[in-house]
């Protein structure tokens, strides 16, 4: 059974285009082929990153973190409620107001008590600065590494200002070793950031990560097997050139270097533009819809491949509704707000929670606006005095 899968999985039909047997693509005459074998050493590479990254962040990131300040702050724990802690895990973590009342009662607690642990809690299981900053140094070095890694490789190739030449003779392209080990510690890479997934700091964006990664994984695989190396490299390439500028842009930001972090964010703001909605689609896409099958017939690997294209730009225009919600806010009040997909801190004092649930107390004691004026007191009673004695006098 698994044999016949096998044979089935592997037509030539889905992979390559029509005419083309797997046959051609066998090593001959010192002329080397990328094979989907190839990419099995991509999963104990994937194991070898994930223990250079535990090494990098414990060694390396946590002491750098703090040798550059960053701090994390202090949290209050909350008291042992075994009522409570059940709500948070199994209900929510965010229940309404009828819930907390109901929740208090059974505990014997005031709903400001109440409130104040589930808000605590939910701050316990936030990340804190330092683990924030570890990974995104982590994921800095390496999109740099591999932004200037992969640009030493493809500097002197022809698709790389010629994207139309990826279609040179294809599928009958050769192996170079740079570009399979490249293309391997890449998918290594991406195969290790979904094995880290469940552990890593969760974003309001995990979904849309998560579609990415395995887009992504999925992508380089199909295209290292189907021998789509040459544009699978431009969308690597492309990619890399603005993620290594966001993982700056935060790290600088956990640090609180405001200026710097404004003045890299818009850097990379602009590069995400330019190589996302611009060189993306009219380069990238346009070659593989149009000029991939000027000399042949399109097959079942064109629309598989060109499907997940298509979906990795939608995934650039939804980040990209994102940036310009933060640049529209930067140009309103002149200075970037915190990443809106991050879970915020919340406060921990009972003069905040008191202040959401009371008016505004000025320090003359007017409450937002004028109030009526006493009808007893003091002051009252010596006006009355002065008014009875001008009425006399009169």
């Amino acid at each position: 059974m698994l044999s016949s899968f096998n044979e089935w999985f592997w037509q030539d039909r889905f992979w390559l285009p029509p005419n083309v047997t797997w046959t051609e693509l066998e090593d001959r005459d010192g002329r080397v082929y990328p094979h989907p074998q190839d990419l099995l050493a991509a999963l104990p590479l994937a194991l070898v990153l994930l223990a250079m990254r535990l090494a990098f962040e414990r060694f390396i990131g946590l002491p750098l973190s703090r040798w550059l300040g960053v701090r994390d702050q202090t949290r209050r724990q909350v008291k042992p409620n075994a009522t409570l802690e059940k709500h948070f895990l199994t209900e929510g973590h965010r229940p309404k107001e009828p819930q907390l009342s109901l929740l208090a009662a059974q505990c014997g607690l005031t709903l400001r008590q109440t409130q104040r642990w589930f808000r605590r809690r939910r701050n316990q299981d936030r990340p804190q600065l330092t683990k924030k900053f570890c990974e995104a140094s982590w994921r800095f070095l390496f999109y740099l590494s591999s932004f200037v890694g992969g640009l030493s490789v493809l500097y002197h190739e022809s698709w790389l200002w010629a994207p139309v030449m990826c279609w040179d003779r294809y599928p009958n392209q050769t192996l170079k070793p740079s570009l399979y080990w490249w293309y391997l510690l890449e998918l290594g890479f991406y195969l290790s950031l979904l094995i880290r997934l469940p552990f890593d700091v969760k974003r309001k964006d995990f979904k849309e990560q998560v579609i990415h990664h395995f887009v992504a994984v999925i992508l380089m695989t199909f295209s290292y097997s189907a021998n789509l190396l040459r544009i699978g490299s431009l969308v690597l390439l492309l990619h890399d050139s603005s993620d290594y500028l966001l993982e700056a842009c935060k790290m600088v930001n956990y640090m609180q270097y405001q200026q710097v972090c404004d003045a890299l964010f818009l850097i990379f703001s602009l590069v995400f533009f330019y190589t996302r909605l611009v060189l993306f689609p009219t380069q990238i896409l346009y070659t593989t819809y149009y000029e991939s099958i000027s000399n042949r017939g399109p097959f079942f690997g064109y629309y598989f491949f060109n499907g997940l294209l298509m979906l990795l730009q939608l995934l650039h225009v939804f980040w990209s509704c994102l940036i310009l919600r933060m640049l529209y806010s930067f140009m309103k009040k002149g200075q970037m707000e915190k990443d809106i997909r991050s879970d915020v801190e919340e406060s921990d004092s009972s003069e905040e929670e008191a202040a959401a649930q009371e008016p505004l107390q000025l320090k003359n004691g007017a409450v937002g606006g004028p109030r009526p004026a006493p009808t007893d007191g003091p002051r009252s009673r010596v006006a009355g005095r002065l008014t009875n004695r001008h009425t006399t006098a009169t």
